[in-house]
């Protein structure tokens, strides 16, 4: 008769703190944050719900701009990409970004515009002001296509919030400050 190999000792796990212990430094009710795909929104509380039967933790997000709310999970907050507002440099780098020269690939709308819509709904301020840079039109440059105009629109809405909320100004000095930018790079 064969006896099974030895089993190793069961080592007793180590107790995990509970999910909602460290999850509430990260993020608290009237921070602002940024959610990859929504941009800019505040967390207005933080509420457990029963969701199929177990008890959830729920960040309450609202996008006033969109008039939406979102909740998300505690212990899904960071996996999901969202984050605290940007740093001050990195919002002075995303505007120096907008000076740059425009890299506008030489491939098809189609696949450039996903690579846009990807950049966009990234969540990262530079990134985005790449979209914002590659896809601005002066006044002496040809008009834009209809998708190109609503990537623009879409890329400079959520520059300019996030703008807007670091800086604590209104959404409409926000996009003149990124406009501007754009333009010292024409000039």
């Amino acid at each position: 008769m064969m006896s099974s190999p030895a089993k190793p000792p069961l080592v007793p796990e180590k107790k995990k703190a509970p999910a909602n212990s460290n999850r509430k430094l990260d993020f608290k009710a009237n921070d602002h944050v940024v959610y990859p795909t929504h941009g800019v929104g505040r967390i207005t509380r933080v509420e457990e719900q029963d969701v199929a039967g177990s008890r959830l933790e729920l960040f309450v997000i609202t996008f006033e701009k969109d008039k939406m709310t979102l909740r998300v999970p505690t212990a899904k907050a960071k996996a999901v990409g969202m984050r605290k507002l940007s740093s001050p440099d990195i919002v002075a780098t995303a505007l120096n970004t907008l000076k740059g020269r425009a890299r506008i690939k030489r491939t098809m709308w189609s696949r450039r515009a996903q690579e846009y819509e990807a950049k966009i709904n990234s969540g990262d301020l530079v990134s985005i002001a790449e979209v914002v840079r590659d896809l601005h039109r002066a006044s002496g440059q040809p008009e834009q296509s209809y998708s190109e105009r609503q990537l623009y629109e879409a890329a400079l809405a959520r520059m300019a919030r996030e703008v807007a909320a670091v800086e604590r100004i209104d959404e409409q000095a926000a996009v003149k400050r990124v406009e501007t930018q754009l333009l010292k790079k024409a000039a």
